[in-house]
């Protein structure tokens, strides 16, 4: 059978496997944590669940998470999730993140997800909050209308890079060698080196050749440290004393 790369999101996981996912990335939920989730399907369905679902308080969380991650995104990936997604509240919500974080050129191909009007983040009321309370600095100009102080901005609520670099392989290797999915390839093969190439490359979502040279380069470098390894030296076998002869 022919290899083919995964293009389209997963099925929605349920709430308590999201809420583990979100924990496991650096985001602070009173929940167990699913340990080195995936990042971006991880962040697509905690949009999907903030803009369809009105789940305010994960928005909240989702957005101060990027702003203080955004550079370890796989950019390529997320674009590609973001695109086939057919939410227009989602697609809308991430074009207005590309728009506040505009700094990070990789973010830009989010612009074309959507093009339409801008989106009230409330069902009723958005333009008499706005009014009152001005909008929220961050979506200012963007495609997604949002009162001011509706999504809290507490850099408590997520992990700072300083610890999830110690608790999330795949992010670690992702501040080793680029948001890339040479990195994440590395990853997979991390925690299941005798994987198909194949199987690496539908784990991340690459292409087949991507995956095949990252696993070569990792295959080199694994040998290369066993050759380079201590050798234990063999035990030595003690030797008795010599015996005292009687006279």
């Amino acid at each position: 059978m022919a290899f083919s790369r995964a293009t389209s999101p997963e099925p929605t996981p349920a709430p308590d496997e999201l809420t583990a996912r979100m924990v496991g990335i650096g985001m602070n939920f009173a929940a167990e944590s699913e340990v080195d989730a995936d990042i971006e399907s991880t962040l697509l369905h905690a949009s999907v669940l903030g803009m369809d679902a009105g789940d305010l308080r994960v928005l909240a969380v989702l957005t101060t998470w990027l702003g203080t991650h955004h550079a370890h995104v796989n950019a390529d990936r997320l674009v590609r999730l973001v695109s086939v997604h057919p939410s227009e509240r989602v697609r809308a919500y991430w074009v207005a993140i590309a728009t506040w974080l505009e700094k990070d050129r990789r973010l830009t191909r989010l612009a074309g997800a959507y093009e339409g009007a801008p989106i009230e983040l409330l069902p009723t009321g958005t333009e008499f909050q706005v009014a009152r309370r001005g909008e929220d600095e961050r979506f200012t100009g963007s495609k997604l209308l949002v009162p001011k102080g509706t999504l809290r901005d507490r850099h408590d609520d997520v992990l700072s890079p300083e610890v999830l670099v110690r608790r999330h392989a795949g992010y670690r290797n992702r501040v080793l060698m680029g948001p890339s999915f040479r990195a994440d390839v590395w990853t997979a093969l991390q925690r299941a080196p005798g994987r198909s190439i194949a199987d690496i490359a539908r784990k991340a979502s690459c292409s087949f050749a991507t995956a095949w040279q990252a696993a070569q380069d990792y295959r080199l470098l694994c040998a290369a440290e066993l050759d380079t390894a201590p050798k234990t030296p063999p035990a030595s076998h003690p030797v008795a004393p010599p015996r005292r002869r009687r006279f």
